[in-house]
């Protein structure tokens, strides 16, 4: 498995195509080799290939904007064939009331626009918060989704931090949903429910990492939405230097 950063850590640094340039050095420059892009500003595909070849890093997921997805999915798809990204993601979906009623409207969004992506050997990823462990009818909001949606249209960018202040279990998690975690998100939770660096929280990434290992799990981004006042660079330094001593880069 390979660790990546995820951009919308740094979202305060790539307001502008200069800053988001001069952001991706300063990843690659800690040690990443895959970055995840999603809360910068706008950018066309081809300055993104070519600021990656210049820093040696592979995009390997994004977070679109919902609007484009669905209005523009060709044009998604190629903008990702151009920079060699295969999971598209969603950021966040409002399923935390009325869940059927979204759902029904979730599906009649997003069914055209995952199996275009999948006859187009692009994936759809989900990307889950806390609200995804409230349960609707007996089951939490995940367990209808990863139920109701079929695997090959849809994986899940499961989120170590949200899991558990959702009360599930992140290992857990990623063992029920094995083979459709490609890419998992790496965020610690600290005291009184805060976003830490990887390492230096609560959760048991030992367990963490052999379930992502067993489910097929290809990269595991560093996201930290919140550094608490901490420069966030130095934060991804941090998780780096922690996932390193554990193996891996």
């Amino acid at each position: 498995m390979k660790i990546g950063a995820q951009f919308y850590t740094l979202r305060e640094y790539c307001k502008t195509l200069e800053d988001f340039s001069e952001s991706l050095k300063k990843v690659a420059d800690i040690g990443y080799k895959t970055v995840q892009i999603s809360g910068t500003c706008p950018f066309e595909a081809e300055w993104l290939k070519d600021e990656l070849l210049k820093n040696d890093l592979k995009c390997v997921i994004t977070h679109t904007p919902i609007e484009r997805m669905v209005n523009e999915t060709k044009k998604v798809i190629e903008d990702h064939n151009v920079f060699g990204s295969d999971c598209i993601g969603i950021g966040y979906y409002n399923f935390s009331e009325n869940f059927e009623e979204r759902f029904k409207r979730f599906e009649e969004e997003f069914t055209p626009v995952m199996k275009e992506f999948h006859k187009n050997g692009k994936y759809l990823m989900y990307h889950n918060h806390h609200f995804e462990f409230d349960k609707v009818g007996g089951k939490t909001i995940m367990e209808h989704l990863s139920e109701r949606i079929p695997a090959e249209y849809m994986g899940f960018t499961l989120d170590t931090y949200w899991v558990q202040t959702g009360g599930g279990d992140p290992a857990d998690w990623i063992k029920k949903l094995k083979g459709r975690v490609p890419c998992i998100h790496l965020k610690d939770y600290s005291y009184g429910a805060k976003m830490a660096v990887v390492g230096e929280g609560n959760i048991n990434f030992d367990r963490v990492f052999k379930e992502a290992q067993d489910a097929g799990t290809k990269y595991m981004i560093v996201e930290q939405d919140e550094c608490n006042g901490e420069d966030p660079f130095d934060c991804l330094r941090r998780s780096y230097e922690y996932l390193k001593s554990r193996g891996f880069e």
